[in-house]
């Protein structure tokens, strides 16, 4: 039988969770009846995760942080240092399990909200609004009826794009016996890596006390590697480029990001629209997402809360778009070399400045400053050339391998 509401939103990750706290908020002066459908427990489901993003001090998520740090660390590939010292900003980390018991807290106060278990098998346009049809875990089918469905699935198949990388990576909680971590300090891009034969590779350290950390290695490659593959990676890492002696693992992640040109359609029908990876607010030269879906979150509620019609601002500017372009066709031509491009960046541009264009709120002046600490012929090699590719379809594999839950001990 049906259901009616206002709102239904479509999946429980970042932006779905995002979305309904901004919709709950207590003093919306016009409520809403909103629907919040998850999947069940299951490979549907996504597993628990970290989420970095940057912002000044004060934010309405720090209370939930897993750590911040106010200098950021980038390493050449013969392990000089650059370190940025962060004024006005922190670099942050929230857990996915802290991020869902804050919004839960929030919902469960709202007499106008719903959550659902159920698998989604269609969302589409009805006669008054959207309709997502679902099943329950007893095969009971359930059709919902929003006046407007936002929908957070990642999408099954990429839009064509003339340029298509993957941001994977495996990361590892490790708990050391020597304190070897400075909590000051975050290693954003350690380029100490071995290095594939294409697109490039480095390390991500996130420590959470002296002796505690989030250790990732990542990858920007056309494919994604196998378990193994991580496994091997981060253990090089850890062992002979870290050095970190004995530690203990205590929690695994694995992911998939597209980096890609394509054109992401933030809108699926009348009244249908897309929101997070699936509408476009993942970075294409970073893979950085929280950010924009905090901008995109905030927008839609604020719209909707007051009663004026909808507008769903794009998550980055037309020029954000077009440098990312330029970029990962730079660096997936081999034109440009990865470690040796970010390593410019980071010595030559201001840490902030820096992290306003990797948010796409930097301005065209600071962007075009920035351009000139890259290598400019090849760049501009691949400005007079991109106009002229065509975009293809590429689906790429991005289910990523399946992490383990156990505590392993290594030394």
């Amino acid at each position: 039988m049906p259901a009616d509401f206002d709102v239904v939103i479509v999946g429980a990750g970042a932006a779905g969770l995002s979305l309904a706290y901004r919709l709950c908020a207590p003093d919306s002066p016009v409520p809403l009846s909103v629907a919040l459908v998850d999947a069940p427990p299951g490979p549907l489901r996504a597993p628990p995760r970290t989420w970095c993003f940057w912002e000044p001090p004060g934010g309405a998520y720090d209370s939930i942080l897993a750590a911040s740090w106010p200098r950021l660390r980038v390493r050449a590939a013969d392990g000089v240092p650059t370190v940025t010292r962060l004024s006005r900003l922190r670099y942050k980390m929230v857990r996915s399990d802290a991020f869902e018991a804050l919004v839960g807290q929030r919902l469960s106060r709202t007499p106008t909200l719903v959550r659902i278990e159920a698998t989604v098998s269609g969302v589409r346009d009805g006669a008054s609004g959207g309709e997502v049809l679902t099943q329950g875990d007893h095969g009971e089918r359930v059709l919902l009826r929003g006046r407007l469905v936002f929908d957070s699935r990642p999408p099954r198949r990429l839009p064509p794009a003339r340029t298509t990388l993957l941001q994977h990576f495996g990361g590892w909680f490790v708990r050391a016996e020597r304190a070897v971590f400075d909590p000051t300090t975050a290693d954003l891009m350690d380029f100490r890596t071995p290095q594939p034969a294409h697109g490039l590779s480095f390390g991500y350290v996130l420590p959470l006390d002296p002796h505690t950390a989030l250790v990732e290695y990542t990858e920007f490659s056309p494919l994604a590697l196998d378990a193994d593959g991580y496994r091997r990676a981060l253990r090089h890492y850890t062992h002979h480029v870290l050095g970190l002696g004995p530690f203990r693992i205590t929690a695994q992640e694995h992911g998939v990001i597209p980096m890609t040109d394509a054109r992401f359609p933030r809108r699926g029908g009348r009244s249908v629209y897309h929101i997070g990876t699936a509408g476009g607010a993942t970075r294409p030269s970073t893979g950085y997402t929280f950010a924009a879906v905090q901008r995109q979150s905030r927008a839609i509620a604020a719209r909707l809360r007051t009663g004026r019609p909808l507008r769903v601002p794009a998550p980055y500017g037309r020029r954000a778009r077009m440098m990312d372009a330029v970029m990962l066709r730079a660096l997936d031509s081999g034109r440009v070399d990865g470690a040796d491009f970010f390593g410019r960046l980071f010595r030559g541009v201001p840490g902030e400045r820096l992290l306003g264009f990797m948010d796409g709120s930097s301005r065209m002046h600071e962007d075009l400053l920035m351009g000139l600490r890259t290598p400019v012929v090849p760049m501009l090699r691949t400005v007079v050339e991109l106009p002229f590719r065509p975009r293809r379809e590429r689906p790429p594999a991005l289910v990523p391998p399946a992490p383990t839950d156990h505590e392993e001990s290594t030394s």
